[in-house]
């Protein structure tokens, strides 16, 4: 008999686990110990904040990044069609978002192997959704190019899919996050609403949604800081 692969949540940053993650996971993520993670040490960080004596020598782990090969990703699953239950964990949030966990759970699925996710935080759909904007169309489109012609090519093609009434969904690397905000304040019409969720589920969390002409009056400081930036 085949095992689950269990979707299993993690925090956004921080030591509040119990403020954000479901018992029902806890109890899940804490019996298992075949995982398959994004990054190894963030992970092992984390079953050791749930539960101070998790036994982390006596698991298995996998680490599946964007290098991962499809033959490699494969073999993971041989402790499930062995009947292993194993969790499923990206580095922040719900794994297969903006995460290479999608990779595991469609091999999942072509070897029939149960897949079960479990609730908890996506800084994604939490900015969308104080965001105010459209959540019932729109587009989450991960990263944007790094070179500056590139990104404002790419942010006046999200512009304009906002204009047509389709929330437009987009996050960077931390440590460029302000020259993201830069360009978004150079590049779109001032009568566009951006909201700015910064810190989600954090101490410092601040989500304010206003226009670019507002924004170039109150500009944030957000390097170093975990954002999701939502254009309409």
């Amino acid at each position: 008999m085949k095992g689950t692969i269990w979707l299993i949540p993690v925090t956004l940053g921080g030591d509040n686990y119990m403020d954000v993650i479901p018992g029902k996971a806890l109890d899940i993520t804490r019996r298992l110990r075949h995982f398959i993670v994004e990054d190894l040490r963030s992970a092992r960080r984390y079953l050791r904040l749930i539960d101070k004596k998790f036994p982390i020598d006596d698991c298995v782990f996998y680490e599946l990044n964007e290098h991962s090969v499809e033959s490699e990703v494969v073999n993971f699953l041989e402790p499930v069609l062995n009947g292993h239950d194993m969790g499923v964990m990206s580095e922040a949030g719900l794994p297969g978002i903006a995460d290479p966990g999608a990779k595991v759970i469609s091999a999942a699925h072509i070897k029939k192997i149960a897949v079960s996710p479990l609730s908890g935080p996506s800084s994604i759909i939490m900015a969308l959704i104080a965001s105010g904007m459209n959540g019932q169309n729109f587009s989450f489109n991960g990263y944007l190019p790094v070179k500056p012609a590139e990104r404002a090519a790419r942010l006046r093609q999200l512009e304009k899919r906002a204009q047509e009434g389709y929330s437009q969904i987009f996050m960077e690397a931390p440590y460029r996050n302000q020259a993201m905000l830069e360009s978004i304040l150079a590049t779109c019409n001032n009568n566009a609403l951006l909201c700015i969720a910064a810190d989600i589920t954090l101490p410092g969390e601040s989500i304010k949604t206003m226009k670019i002409s507002e924004w170039k009056m109150d500009v944030p400081a957000l390097k170093n800081r975990p954002v999701i930036f939502v254009l309409q």
